[in-house]
């Protein structure tokens, strides 16, 4: 992504030992990604299906702007921050649950030889490093699990985290991150934790990493929302009825091999979301999600993809998804593309909703494509996006 940089600032402060020079710089970027969007078989207002024409954003990438910036302390040591915002583009509206820097909200030091600390609002390590992996890479949220479960489309940050990240060894690397719940008397409530590596030589990489959340201890502060450092992975009806699970737990890996025009990956993640006295189901409810993605380079402005994801749900539930998506990018210049994505998806099983008077139920499964929140009273759905992506 190209960034433009406001300002870059030379300071000199005389010692009592002699001059010492810091260079700091900060700079401004986002994106915009906005297209018209078409939805076959959701569920309207009487909960009946119909087909829904809109403008959508946030397609490949999420609308953002943010603020990032480094200070040199000497001797290879660096200050850093960052604050990106999280938007709707068609509304003006914050993202994130309306928080002002919902994406990244974090400062650190950086060190050449020891790696990288920061403290704040982040990503988790499996979305650093195993999400690159994937389809949902190329090209987002169309290509990501049914209802993020195992959080593939970056649906969770973790707030009060402190992550280090370690420098690369030979193509290896590694991330650890601990979110404290900050609740007086139950240190437990509410923490995060996360651990990845990867390794990369040539055109083979791999990577893989689990991710642990707990939602809040309190039956009152949780009713409704995971409530918690992290901001759980629930997005539409193929994982809303275990919104106020204990905790969630996954565990995922991926492979990517590039040759030449061509780029195909594989992955894996299970994701369990297990129930407590207060979480309104019994039996812990486990996703088995398996995923292959296929790149081709046709042009130097010109990506075609294919994906498919396949989802089994078991434990409280037995549903399963297939979901197949295609995807075209061309780039116009270096900071804007169109692009293309659709997908279809089909379900079978039963899968667990809340309803809106708050009853949980278990339902005939319906089809809910990747991270969107349309959801199908049927078995199947389609989506067709047709956009433009802004860099700056």
């Amino acid at each position: 992504m190209k960034r433009v940089a406001l300002s870059t600032l030379s300071l000199a402060l005389l010692g009592v030992t002699g001059m010492a020079h810091a260079q700091s710089s900060v700079t401004l970027y986002g994106l915009i990604d906005e297209s018209i969007q078409y939805a076959h078989n959701t569920v309207d207002g009487s909960g009946k299906n119909a087909n829904q024409v809109g403008l959508v954003g946030g397609n490949l990438q999420g609308p953002r702007f943010g603020l990032k910036g480094t200070e040199d302390l000497g001797a290879g040591l660096k200050a850093i921050f960052q604050l990106e915002n999280g938007f709707d583009v068609n509304t003006g509206k914050l993202g994130q649950g309306s928080r002002m820097f919902g994406r990244q909200a974090f400062v650190g030091l950086t060190g050449d030889q020891w790696g990288t600390v920061t403290l704040g609002r982040q990503y988790d390590p499996v979305v650093d490093m195993v999400q690159p992996l994937t389809g949902d890479n190329y090209f987002g949220s169309t290509f990501a699990t049914p209802g993020d479960v195992d959080n593939n489309d970056n649906s969770s940050r973790t707030s009060s985290a402190i992550k280090y990240t370690s420098p690369v060894w030979g193509g290896f690397q590694f991330e650890g991150m601990y979110a404290l719940g900050g609740v007086a008397g139950a240190t437990g409530s509410g923490q995060t934790w996360s651990g990845a590596a990867t390794y990369s030589t040539g055109p083979f990489s791999v990577a893989a990493g689990y991710f642990r959340a707990d939602n809040s201890s309190s039956a009152t502060t949780r009713a409704g929302s995971f409530v918690g450092t992290s901001d759980g992975t629930i997005e539409n009806q193929v994982s809303s009825g275990y919104i106020a699970a204990k905790s969630i737990g996954i565990a995922s890996v991926a492979v990517q091999y590039v040759a030449g025009p061509f780029t195909a990956n594989l992955r894996y993640s299970n994701a369990q979301y297990k129930p407590d006295a207060i979480s309104g189901f019994g039996s812990t409810e486990k996703y088995n999600v398996g995923g292959a993605y296929l790149g081709y380079q046709a042009t130097p402005a010109m990506l075609v993809g294919l994906g498919y994801v396949y989802t089994k749900a078991s434990g409280d539930t037995s549903a399963t998804y297939h979901q197949v998506s295609l995807g075209g990018d061309y780039n116009l210049s270096k900071r804007t593309d169109i692009y293309l994505v659709g997908a279809y998806q089909h379900a079978s099983g039963n899968q667990r909703v809340i309803l809106s008077d708050g009853t949980s139920i278990v339902q005939t499964a319906g089809a809910a494509i990747g991270s969107y929140n349309y959801n199908s009273a049927t078995s199947s759905q389609e989506l067709v996006s047709l956009g433009i992506r802004h860099k700056f």
